[in-house]
């Protein structure tokens, strides 16, 4: 296990993989907790990353925030195919689980928890000794497996129930489940409160037997990855700020909507696109 500065109390701890994402231009950071990570601090919160990492590229898009690892031989690694048809995504290497033994004593008093799996990593129940204000799902990582070639496909998640029960929210997308409706309603029931995105749709957010959508701005669109963990992150931090989940959504959503301009870990936002999504919300 290595640390990066030290280690005082957070507000909003992270637990999941950081990645290298293999692109055109090279390696490159990823994963949903580097785009959680600075969209929190962007936001004024004290951040903290629980991990495994194996050292391939600098962490220098996260200068500042403190990250625990726990080594590993290769960091878990994307690599995204294009075709006629559609992408097709593979994972080159898997790093090993996160055991929440990793999270420092400091760390364990953080009002939101955000456990955010990009490969079935880390488990979606908290241990009973931390004990967030919210803990926050966001799902993608416990609803795809891998084959043999490391091609990405969708799977079941047998956990899902207790899961969503158990947290204080939760955030996916459409293309997390296929587009699949039914899914969707099934963890809108057994959920607290679920947030559905999708895309420059926007996003619906179900809570206590209502629903309701919420439409993105405008933007023009260069690269969406991480635009959920932008609209998760900033939810899950507004939702303890206000205790207003239909506000928050609408907070999240103009949010999100600024990552999709810029490409990769550039897309996530400055306190100055912070403060005029307040703003935007009420007016």
């Amino acid at each position: 296990m290595f640390h990066i500065v030290s280690l005082e109390p957070v507000d909003y701890l992270l637990i999941g993989h950081l990645t290298v994402d293999l692109t055109s231009t090279g390696p490159r950071l990823g994963g949903s907790v580097a785009y959680a990570a600075l969209t929190a601090r962007a936001m004024g919160l004290r951040v903290g990353v629980v991990t495994a990492w194996g050292n391939e590229i600098p962490l220098t898009a996260l200068d500042g925030i403190p990250v625990v690892a726990a080594e590993a031989r290769h960091s878990t690694t994307f690599e995204n195919v294009y075709t006629p048809e559609g992408r097709i995504q593979y994972i080159r290497h898997v790093a090993p689980k996160i055991d929440f033994a990793l999270v420092p004593e400091p760390w364990r008093r953080a009002k939101i928890v955000h456990l955010a799996p990009v490969a079935q990593e880390v488990s979606p129940v908290l241990p009973p000794d931390i004990r967030p204000a919210l803990c926050g799902l966001t799902i993608q990582g416990w609803l795809r497996a891998w084959d043999e070639t490391g091609r990405v496909h969708p799977c079941p998640w047998p956990d899902a129930g207790a899961a969503l029960q158990g947290a204080g929210a939760a955030v996916m997308s459409v293309e997390d489940v296929q587009h699949d409706e039914e899914k969707i309603e099934w963890m809108a029931h057994h959920a607290r409160l679920l947030v559905v995105t999708d895309g420059a749709a926007g996003s619906r957010l179900f809570w206590s037997g209502d629903s309701r959508r919420f439409r993105a701005p405008r933007a023009d669109e260069v690269d969406p990855t991480g635009a959920g963990d932008v609209f998760a992150t900033g939810f899950f931090a507004r939702l303890v700020e206000t205790r207003d989940p239909w506000e928050s959504a609408r907070f999240a959503t103009n949010l999100a909507s600024f990552s999709v301009t810029r490409v990769g870990l550039a897309g996530t936002p400055t306190p100055a696109e912070v403060q005029h999504s307040l703003m935007e919300i009420l007016k």
